[in-house]
């Protein structure tokens, strides 16, 4: 059973075109092992960057995170950290198009010493936990967009990850898929223990989390 990251980050601050665009102007934030915290907040004020620094897919220009109790910015190189313990889930899935459903959901797995024969069985029974396993040999570019994105999640999820970011995960698929993806992510951080932060516009949605936050013009309002 897998055990959730503390988050803990205090005076973020990002900005972009020479500091003319700031996107993040003091943010402090604090998401305890296990919980699944929901990011609100209008378009523009700052959640996927956000999100993004909490990848390591970008530094701050001031303030840090940290991961139990680990400033990211030693945790070198960034790469080999998001393998063993991030999952991230985008707005619009970034399969893979020729690769089949199963093929996508092992490419975590690549970087691993887990043998070919293990890896697939990994990644087969994550496709069966999201739902789409009977798709397993299908070519993403053939299949749904909610087949597609349930895809995503199962990448998210193959290698145990600690923590998933997950940025407007329901923002691009119908709503029957949406409610699936929130099932499947809500189930795996209840679970397996794991953090999981979502950024949304959805406020039903976020009332499902067990809490939320709103940014607004770069702050937590």
């Amino acid at each position: 059973m897998g055990i959730g990251i503390n988050i803990s980050a205090s005076g973020l601050r990002k900005s972009y075109a020479r500091g003319q665009v700031q996107a993040l102007d003091g943010v402090d934030l604090e998401v305890p092992p296990g919980e699944w915290l929901a990011i609100t907040g209008a378009t523009g004020s700052g959640k996927s960057t956000l999100l993004s620094l909490l990848a390591m897919l970008e530094q701050p220009d001031e303030g840090t995170i940290l991961f139990d109790g680990t400033p990211t910015a030693s945790l070198k190189p960034p790469e080999d950290w998001r393998a063993a313990n991030l999952g991230i889930v985008f707005q619009f899935h970034h399969l893979l198009p020729h690769l089949t459903l199963l093929e996508n959901t092992l490419l975590p797995l690549a970087p691993t010493r887990i043998k070919t024969k293990q890896a697939t069985e990994i990644a087969e029974a994550t496709l069966e936990r999201v739902g789409i396993r009977h798709r397993a040999m299908t070519r993403a570019a053939l299949v749904s967009g909610g087949e597609r994105q349930m895809a995503a999640v199962a990448r998210a999820l193959v290698a145990g990850p600690r923590l998933i970011l997950a940025d407007e995960p329901t923002g691009n698929v119908d709503s029957k898929s949406a409610e699936r993806v929130v099932e499947v992510l809500a189930g795996w951080s209840r679970e397996d223990h794991g953090t999981l932060v979502m950024v949304t516009h959805n406020d039903e949605l976020a009332a499902c989390a067990d809490r939320s936050i709103r940014i607004q013009s770069g702050r937590v309002a």
